[in-house]
């Protein structure tokens, strides 16, 4: 499935030389657990090392959430923005909410806040922020990044002689639509 993709995503292959045995190991994972699901989303795994047992870092996620919420009060505009902002989260699907505490060492809590774009004053980008330290460790520090898959400027110029019309996109909100489909 991957392989399909790759000449859209990357100018050279998955076994080149600069691929790492942490790339490989993320590629099978994605092969292997990436499913379909109901609502025709494709859902993959979050790309574990290997499963951890993270600190409970609640204490962390709550003193981030008082921040948040001082400037939500003191900010009647942020507020809006970042109410319609979880909204639509929660109205699109890629946001449900918790209603069973996990266990222990199933639950990590990643602290959000909002930042406005220079040049986009009146639209609020959330950013949920993985690598947040606590107890010395952060939900990132036991992800596989997978391989990198920028394209090369030259590649991308020479494909775009190749066909008479040139499509580019931008998928809006891509990454809040990464379903994670690890069972507990």
């Amino acid at each position: 499935m991957l392989n399909a993709l790759e000449p859209d995503f990357k100018d050279s292959g998955y076994h080149d030389a600069g691929t790492s045995q942490e790339d490989i190991q993320f590629l099978r994972m994605l092969e292997s657990s990436t499913v379909m699901n109901d609502k025709g989303h494709l859902e993959m795994p979050l790309p574990f090392r290997s499963r951890p047992n993270l600190p409970n870092n609640h204490r962390l996620a709550v003193k981030r959430l008082c921040h948040l919420k001082r400037r939500l009060d003191s900010n009647a505009n942020y507020k809006e923005h970042y109410v319609q902002f979880i909204e639509e989260m929660l109205k699109s699907g890629h946001a449900e909410l918790v209603h069973e505490i996990p266990k222990p060492g199933e639950v990590y809590y990643i602290p959000h806040h909002g930042v406005y774009h220079p040049k986009k004053p009146g639209k609020l980008r959330v950013v949920f922020d993985c690598s947040a330290r606590y107890q010395g460790q952060s939900l990132n520090d036991h992800l596989l990044s997978g391989p990198d898959l920028t394209n090369d400027l030259f590649g991308i110029l020479c494909r775009f002689r190749l066909h008479p019309v040139a499509v580019m996109c931008d998928v809006e909100k891509m990454f809040h639509q990464l379903d994670d489909a690890v069972a507990s």
